[in-house]
């Protein structure tokens, strides 16, 4: 699995309490987000897609292409995200290019992952 190591000592962040929606399905883009502590979960409607943990992103789909998002994510724990908004997004890509390889293996990851849950 990909990890994010470079936001674990942000000191920028948000706080959520479990079973706090961070967004939903549909919702315009704003921010893609780093889980510096806590678990998130990924839904579509009621199906659990994933888990995002401690060095784990999600809401990158919605940076890379602009478009509404495709899921929700609610809090599963207390939890503190790193948000990232367009800019810092533009930012990391051009400045750190690990960084970007990084967001497309995991796009790769759950793509694959969505592949299999279609095959069953």
């Amino acid at each position: 699995m990909v990890t994010f190591e470079m936001f674990r000592h942000a000191t920028s962040f948000e706080s959520f309490s479990a079973n706090d929606v961070i967004f939903r399905k549909g919702d315009p883009r704003t921010f893609m987000y780093a889980v510096k502590e806590g678990e998130v979960d990924i839904k579509l409607g009621e199906k659990l897609l994933e888990t995002v943990g401690p060095e784990g992103i999600f809401g990158e789909m919605a940076m890379v292409d602009g478009q509404p998002r495709t899921a929700s994510a609610i809090a599963r724990t207390d939890c503190k995200l790193v948000p990232i908004d367009q800019k810092r997004f533009q930012f990391l890509v051009q400045q750190t290019p690990h960084f970007a390889i990084h967001v497309m293996q995991l796009l790769v990851e759950r793509l694959r992952r969505t592949n299999d849950l279609l095959e069953v």
